[in-house]
């Protein structure tokens, strides 16, 4: 247990909204404080979940956030997965190009939330869905 968090237990958020994406941020604030991410990485992780989960509403047409606390035996950190069961993302590789967007919006697309974070996984394909799979580590 770390701050009320349960390591390795998830805590699952859904998506159907914009007041679930204010969960999220939520959600994922109190965990990496309990990780003791520092307030840099904090705002990192949860801009990075932000983007993602308003992904998830907006592009997926909904979906499930999973957040768990996580220490690989040297380091806390916080695993974050997005899944939803959308149309899938059918270029992969330019969605996650620099300043790629399909929203014509401020969002940071893919590219963006994958420099906020440590480790980065996307599995899509065309009418499978999408799961994208972030972590953050304490320093």
């Amino acid at each position: 247990m770390t701050s009320g968090v349960d390591l390795g237990r998830p805590q699952t958020q859904s998506v159907g909204s914009d007041e679930d994406v204010v969960r999220v941020r939520q959600l994922v604030r109190t965990v990496a404080v309990a990780v003791r991410l520092s307030l840099v990485d904090q705002t990192k992780v949860v801009t990075a979940a932000s983007e993602l989960a308003r992904n998830t509403l907006v592009y997926g047409g909904g979906g499930t956030v999973e957040v768990t606390a996580i220490d690989n035996g040297r380091r806390p950190g916080i695993r974050i997965v997005f899944a939803d069961s959308g149309p899938g993302i059918a270029d992969l590789d330019l969605a996650l190009t620099d300043g790629y967007t399909t929203g014509g919006g401020l969002g940071l697309g893919l590219s963006g939330a994958r420099r906020l974070v440590d480790e980065f996984d996307v599995q899509t394909a065309p009418g499978q869905g999408t799961r994208i799979t972030i972590t953050k580590w304490s320093r």
